[in-house]
C-alpha cells in the first residue's frame, strides 16, 4: 500500500481515548469514523495466572470485563467499514492494543492497519495516513514479555506473602525494586554517624572601606577541616595577627548551558520540584495536552507531542519553526549560529521525538484562556524549557579573589550575568542574584572586619522524593519511561511507603516484606538483575531476541527460589501494638492493626467484639477552636497532608499548616509552623494579622 487515499466509503480509525478521538475527527472530515476502544480490550484475566508456564509461556487472553459493549460496537463499525486503521498511542503498550484489536476484529495482521504519530495535529495525522505499515510485531512481544513476566511475578509470590505475612499482600517485579532501594535508603539514615564541622567565613574591607565576604580556603597552602571549636578558635587566633594582602585577581566568564527539551523522567521531575506536582498528576495533565485541547475558532487540537519517551532529539522542522520564533521575538543575539542537538541518554530507546509543543507559535500567554490553571503551568513549562534549549547560554563574568597571609589563605568570588540567554525565556531556573565584589588591585592591604565560625554536622543522605525517585529509576535502567508514575503510586498504594514531608519512607510491613523478598528472591530484587530484563525487552523490540527464551531464563530460577521460599520462608506476625484508647463496646485496650489502606485500631476480642476505629495521628496540640479534641494529622482524598480536630464532625476545624501551642502576640489567635527546605516559619493563622517569627 503505497499511501492512504481518502475513498468514497466510510473509513474506520480507532484510537484509545474519546479525547483523542474527538481531536483527530475533526482534522478527517466526512469520509473517517473516529472510535475509541477505552484502552485496553483484551488482557490476562484477573482471577487466575492466566499463563500457560508448560506450553512456552502461551498467554490466555480474554475480553476485559466490562469491555465486551466496546468491542461488540467496534466490530460492527468494523464490519461497515471500507478499511480499519489502528492508530493507538506510538509505543509498545499503544502495538499490543492494536494487535489485540486486530485480532478481535478479525483482520488481516499483515496488512498496512497500523499508523502512528508522534504528535495530534492535523498535519501529523494527515502523514500518518500516507505512511500506514503493518503491526510490529518485535514491539507486541516485548510488551508481552513484560505482561508476563509482571503476571509470572506478582500471581506466583502475592500467595506467598499472604500465607506467611497476611492476606492482601502483594510483590510486584519492579515495584519490588522501588520499595527495596528506599529500604535500603532508610538504613543509611538509621546506621548514620553526624559528624561535627566548622566553616570559617570571614568579613573584610579594603582601603577604600568596600566590605566584601570571603571563605578559608587554604592553611599553609593545603586542603584542611576543621573538626571543633577548639580548633576553630585557633585559627581565629593567629588569622587575627596576619598580615593579609589580594596576591592575585582572576578574571573570567561563565557560561551556563541550557537543559535539554523534556523527556518523561525530567519533565516528571522538574514538574515536582517547581509545580510540586505528583508523578500521576504530571501525566495525566500531559495526556490532556497531548490528546487535544479546544482552542476556540481553531478547534480541537493537541498542544504536545507524545508524553511518553526517553528522547531529547526533535524534528528538522520543528527546529527551524523555534529558530524563526526566536529571532523575530528575542532577537538574532540569542540564536545560536547552529541548531542545538542533545546526545541520547545511555540505554535510551530514542523511539520518539522529545517532549515539545507541537507549535512553537502557540505560546503560553496565547492558549492560556483555554487551559486549566495546572494544565497552562505544565504546558508553559514545556513550552519554555523547549525554546530555551534552542537558545544561547547565559554568560557570567566572574571575578576571583585570593587573599594571602603568611599561613591562612582566602578566597572571595564575584560573578555578574552579562548575557541572559536562554534565561530570558525559562522561568523555571532560579536567576541567581549576581554577587559583585568592590574594586580590588593586587597587592592591597586587607582588614579583617569580623570573623564569622560556623558549626555544622554531617547529614544523612536524604530520603526520596517522587522527583528523585523517579531519576533514581532511570540512572539505574529501572522501569521505562510509561512505568515511572505507575512504580510510585503502587507502593504507596500497598501501603509498603508512606510519605513523610513529601519523602517516601518504608512502613513497617514494607520493611518486613522487603526483608522477606531480598533474602528468598534476591533476583527480583536485585537493581541489576531488574535493569537486564528491561535490557532484554528491548532487544525483544529490536528483534535481537526471542521473547519465550527470555521468559524461560527468568522463570527456572525464579521456580526453584519459590519452592525453596514456600519450605524455608519464615512465618512473620505482623506486630500489634497495645493503644491506651478504650473500646467503648467491651473495655479491651484497642491495637494498632495493619489493613489494606494502612494502620487502624481493632478491639482484640475479635471476632467477639467487631469495634474498629481510625488511628489518629495526634501531634500534641489541643484544638484551639473547641479546646477539647487533639489536633491530628489527616490525609485529604488527594494525599495531601492537613490537620483537624479529633472531634471531627462535631468540631470542623482545619489548617493546611500544623498547630503549635504559642498563641499569637498581637492578636491572641494560634500559630501555625509552615515547614521549607531552607527554614521553619511560624505566623498567626489570623489572616488580618501579619505576626510572623
Amino acid at each position: 500500500m503505497e499511501g492512504w487515499k481518502l475513498a468514497k466509503d466510510k473509513n474506520l480509525v480507532i484510537v484509545e481515548s474519546p479525547a483523542k478521538a474527538k481531536t483527530i475527527s475533526k482534522f478527517l472530515g466526512s469520509d473517517f469514523t473516529v472510535e475509541a476502544s477505552m484502552g485496553h480490550v483484551i488482557d490476562l484475566p484477573k482471577s487466575q495466572l492466566g499463563v500457560d508456564v508448560e506450553n512456552n509461556f502461551e498467554p490466555k487472553y480474554i475480553t476485559i470485563r466490562g469491555k465486551g459493549k466496546t468491542l461488540q460496537k467496534l466490530k460492527r463499525k468494523a464490519k461497515k467499514s471500507k478499511e480499519v486503521l489502528l492508530a493507538t498511542d506510538p509505543d509498545r503498550e499503544g502495538e499490543a492494543i492494536s494487535w489485540h484489536l486486530a485480532r478481535a476484529l478479525k483482520m488481516d495482521e499483515e496488512s498496512d492497519c497500523r499508523i502512528e504519530f508522534n504528535e495530534i495535529t492535523k498535519s501529523a495525522v494527515q502523514d500518518a495516513l500516507e505512511e500506514p505499515r503493518r503491526i510490529d510485531q518485535d514491539r507486541v512481544d516485548a510488551q508481552q514479555a513484560r505482561r508476563v513476566l509482571d503476571r509470572l511475578v506478582g500471581y506466583k509470590l502475592s500467595p506467598l506473602l499472604w500465607k506467611k505475612v497476611k492476606k492482601g499482600l502483594s510483590a510486584g517485579r519492579v515495584q519490588s525494586v522501588a520499595v527495596r532501594i528506599i529500604c535500603e535508603r532508610e538504613e543509611e539514615i538509621k546506621a548514620f554517624e553526624p559528624q561535627e564541622y566548622w566553616t570559617l567565613d570571614t568579613k573584610l574591607k579594603d582601603k577604600n572601606k568596600g566590605q566584601f565576604k570571603a571563605k578559608l580556603y587554604r592553611i599553609n597552602n593545603k586542603k584542611f577541616a576543621l573538626g571543633s571549636k577548639q580548633e576553630t578558635d585557633q585559627v581565629i587566633s593567629e588569622l587575627k595577627e596576619e598580615d593579609l594582602k589580594v596576591s592575585k585577581i582572576k578574571e573570567g566568564k561563565r557560561r551556563r548551558n541550557p537543559s535539554p527539551p523534556f523527556t518523561t523522567s525530567s519533565l516528571q521531575q522538574q514538574a515536582s520540584n517547581y509545580l510540586h506536582f505528583s508523578t500521576k498528576k504530571t501525566m495525566y495533565l500531559a495526556q490532556q495536552l497531548y490528546e487535544g485541547i479546544d482552542l476556540g475558532a481553531e478547534g480541537t487540537v493537541g498542544l504536545i507531542t507524545y508524553m511518553r519517551t526517553d528522547s531529547t532529539r526533535i524534528s528538522k522542522e520543528a527546529q527551524a519553526n523555534t529558530r524563526d520564533y526566536i529571532a523575530d521575538n528575542l532577537g538574532d543575539k540569542y540564536l545560536p549560529d547552529t541548531p542545538k542537538k542533545y546526545k541520547a541518554k545511555s540505554g535510551a530507546q530514542d523511539a520518539h521525538e522529545a517532549i515539545r509543543p507541537t507549535s512553537v507559535f502557540k505560546t503560553p500567554q496565547k492558549v492560556k484562556q483555554y487551559l486549566g490553571k495546572q494544565q497552562y503551568k505544565l504546558y508553559k513549562l514545556i513550552w519554555e524549557r523547549f525554546v530555551a534549549s534552542q537558545m544561547k547560554p547565559a554568560v557570567y563574568k566572574t571575578l576571583r579573589v585570593n587573599i594571602k597571609g603568611e599561613k591562612y589563605w582566602l578566597r572571595a568570588n564575584g560573578s555578574q550575568q552579562v548575557f541572559p540567554g536562554f534565561l530570558k525565556v525559562d522561568t523555571s531556573k532560579q536567576q541567581k542574584k549576581d554577587k559583585e565584589l568592590p574594586s580590588l588591585e593586587e597587592g592591597a592591604k586587607i582588614d579583617i572586619v569580623e570573623l564569622l565560625p560556623d558549626q555544622h554536622f554531617t547529614k544523612p543522605p536524604a530520603r526520596y522524593s517522587e522527583a528523585k525517585l523517579v531519576k533514581t529509576l532511570e540512572k539505574k535502567g529501572i522501569g521505562r519511561p510509561s512505568t515511572y508514575a505507575a512504580i510510585v503510586g503502587t507502593i504507596e498504594k500497598r501501603g509498603y511507603v508512606t510519605k513523610e514531608n513529601k519523602r517516601f519512607k518504608p512502613t513497617e510491613l514494607g520493611e518486613i516484606v522487603n526483608g522477606l523478598l531480598v533474602e528468598h528472591f534476591p533476583n527480583v530484587t536485585n537493581v541489576k538483575f531488574t535493569a537486564q530484563l528491561e535490557a532484554d525487552l528491548d532487544r525483544i523490540e529490536a528483534g535481537k531476541n526471542d521473547w519465550i527464551e527470555v521468559l524461560k531464563s527468568f522463570y527456572s530460577p525464579f521456580s526453584d527460589r519459590l519452592e525453596e521460599a514456600k519450605e524455608n520462608m519464615e512465618q512473620v506476625q505482623l506486630e500489634e501494638k497495645e493503644t491506651d484508647v478504650i473500646c467503648e463496646k467491651c473495655g479491651n485496650n484497642m491495637v494498632i492493626k495493619h489493613g489494606r489502606y494502612g494502620k487502624f485500631l481493632a478491639c482484640p476480642g475479635f471476632p467477639d467484639c467487631k469495634n474498629t476505629k481510625p488511628l489518629l495521628d495526634k501531634v500534641g496540640v489541643k484544638c484551639p477552636e473547641c479546646k477539647d479534641g487533639d489536633v491530628v494529622k489527616r490525609k485529604s482524598k488527594k494525599g495531601r497532608t492537613f490537620y483537624g480536630c479529633s472531634n471531627y464532625p462535631d468540631c470542623e476545624f482545619m489548617t493546611w499548616h500544623q498547630p503549635v501551642e504559642k498563641k499569637c502576640p498581637e492578636c491572641g489567635k494560634f500559630l501555625v509552623e509552615k515547614r521549607t527546605k531552607k527554614e521553619t516559619k511560624r505566623y498567626c493563622i489570623n489572616s488580618d494579622c501579619d505576626y510572623e517569627e
